[in-house]
């Protein structure tokens, strides 16, 4: 059996001490919603098509004023009823029911945003490199608006288009701002072609590496997770609980992450307080439902409420 790594003063405590430092922008009360932030997420298939809706829920419920879904074209209608605080964008879908796109088809929309989250319910590795590679071209070529300038432009990648990173590598390092990836310990391992026991050995080291390997701000979640950057920075939240560990916990992150990058925080702020908040929703959920069972969907209630009495909020 691996050897759990003891973290010690390797990684900078996520605590209300750092957050009290680094406070989230703060709109004022006389902005409207595009100033607030607008939020592009991309992905879903007919296999899970209600759980693009929470990623794209979560960024609402994180601050950012406005968010579109692109998703497959059977599965616009039944969420863009169902959820109409949020645009809708279909897109094609191939034989097996996932998204089918290019670039020529993104990019208008992507001039038009703050943050894209990339791969939240998808389940095709390949489909989703190939979405991957479309937002790249798109926000290469978007001429115009905040993609048009990546030092503003925010990237979210999640869920299997973090399988494909490693098609996309160069262009990733080549981004003048860091992307940002969440993967779990088997995702992990699959970036870093090892076995998912070596980096439960050393999870700070493989954070790092991966952070550096892709240019990322990197989230490796877990009961634990730690959070580095490119430059080696790594910071450490424990306030995970085991009800997190369920379906669609991991899309409700990247939406905060992208809310908070929307709103102009950097990337690794971003990802910092998105920990924090998810992991605090999760205690909520926990006192108030139980420690197991709670849904996915239940933590999205609980994160203006927890954003508001925030340190430094």
């Amino acid at each position: 059996m691996a050897e759990q790594v003891e973290y010690g003063g390797e990684c900078v405590p996520l605590d209300p001490a750092w957050l009290s430092a680094h406070p989230l922008p703060i709109p004022s009360d006389d902005v409207d919603k595009n100033a607030r932030g607008r939020v592009l997420v991309i992905g879903g298939c007919l296999q899970v098509p209600g759980g693009i809706r929470l990623t794209a829920e979560a960024a609402l419920r994180g601050g950012a004023g406005k968010v579109r879904i692109a998703t497959v074209a059977s599965a616009v209608i039944p969420i863009g009823t169902t959820f109409p605080e949020a645009a809708m964008l279909s897109l094609p879908e191939g034989p097996t029911g996932e998204i089918d796109v290019n670039a020529d088809m993104l990019a208008p929309h992507l001039r038009r945003c703050d943050a894209v989250v990339v791969g939240p319910a998808m389940t095709c590795e390949r489909h989703a490199s190939r979405l991957l590679a479309a937002v790249l071209d798109a926000m290469a070529h978007s001429g115009a608006g905040p993609m048009a300038d990546a030092e503003k432009g925010g990237l979210v990648i999640d869920a299997s288009a973090l399988m494909a990173l490693g098609d996309h590598t160069l262009r990733l390092r080549a981004r003048p701002t860091p992307c940002v990836i969440t993967p779990h310990i088997g995702e992990m391992a699959a970036l870093l072609e090892c076995e998912a026991g070596d980096i439960e050995c050393d999870r700070v080291a493989a954070a790092r590496q991966a952070a550096a390997q892709f240019h990322a701000v990197v989230v490796l979640k877990g009961s634990t997770t730690l959070v580095s950057d490119p430059a080696g920075n790594c910071f450490i939240y424990s306030g995970g609980n085991v009800g997190l560990a369920t379906g669609g916990s991991g899309d409700v992150l990247a939406g905060i992450v992208a809310a908070f990058i929307a709103r102009g925080a950097p990337a690794l702020e971003a990802a910092l307080w998105a920990v924090w908040a998810h992991g605090e929703a999760g205690r909520y959920c926990a006192e108030t439902t139980g420690p197991v069972g709670y849904l996915a969907r239940e933590l999205l209630i609980a994160i203006p409420r927890l954003m508001a009495s925030a340190p430094g909020a």
